[in-house]
């Protein structure tokens, strides 16, 4: 299983938490870095190679990471300037397997992602979806069935299901990604392509972390080190 993770993330709402030259996956949590903790899950789940998507500071990530992370190896796309999250997506294509999980490097959402990949036997595209108290921050989602149908816009308030950033992918999806030089995979594929792709989903388990914001960033802290 190939896993890929974004982790260019600039970090800005951390400013003051963080050190300003720390990447936002390498934030610290319960001693260790952020990413090093989804790293460890993937190894868990059976993946037999990490490529890590960098921007901001790929040297620290690189640096610290090296060529491998428990005997599984890591290897880098790295993007010269800001290319979006489908941009770094698609710019990865010439290290890309057939089908691949695709996750965010500051989220954490506990998954099957056996089963994640399973739902491409089927589909191009599967998302993961996590149920927060409160989805007004992320924006809800909307199911049919076993299908996500459409994204619902932030604001919205009250308990329900949000997108949790975690994806199985078929390497021909990427390669049908747009061709400008910055590409939001949420805005500009995801809002675009859902209701006529309608992907599958599964559910994470909780708790689901955003750490780009200091209360989840402590709450993510304090849960890995009950863990």
């Amino acid at each position: 299983m190939q896993v890929v993770v974004l982790a260019g993330g600039l970090g800005t709402r951390l400013r003051g938490v963080i050190p300003d030259d720390t990447p936002k996956p390498m934030a610290t949590v319960a001693d260790r870095p952020f990413l090093e903790w989804l790293l460890e899950d993937g190894v868990r789940a059976g993946a037999t190679d990490f490529v890590l998507l960098v921007g901001h500071r790929a040297e620290a990530i690189r640096d610290h990471f090296g060529s491998a992370f428990s005997g599984v190896p890591v290897r880098y796309s790295t993007e010269a300037s800001p290319r979006g999250t489908g941009g770094a997506i698609r710019d990865a294509l010439p290290l890309l397997h057939d089908r691949f999980v695709v996750m965010n490097g500051d989220t954490y959402a506990p998954v099957d992602l056996g089963a994640l990949t399973a739902a491409l036997d089927d589909a191009d595209f599967a998302m993961t979806l996590a149920t927060v108290h409160e989805v007004g921050r992320f924006g809800g989602v909307d199911a049919d069935g076993a299908h996500v149908v459409a994204l619902r816009e932030k604001g919205q308030t009250g308990s329900g299901r949000i997108n949790a950033g975690v994806y199985g992918m078929r390497r021909r999806f990427v390669e049908s990604f747009p061709t400008e030089s910055f590409v939001s995979f949420e805005r500009d594929v995801m809002e675009v392509r859902i209701p006529d792709v309608r992907p599958p989903f599964v559910v994470a388990h909780e708790p689901f972390f955003d750490i780009g914001v200091p209360a989840d960033l402590r709450a993510a802290d304090a849960w890995f080190r009950g863990r």
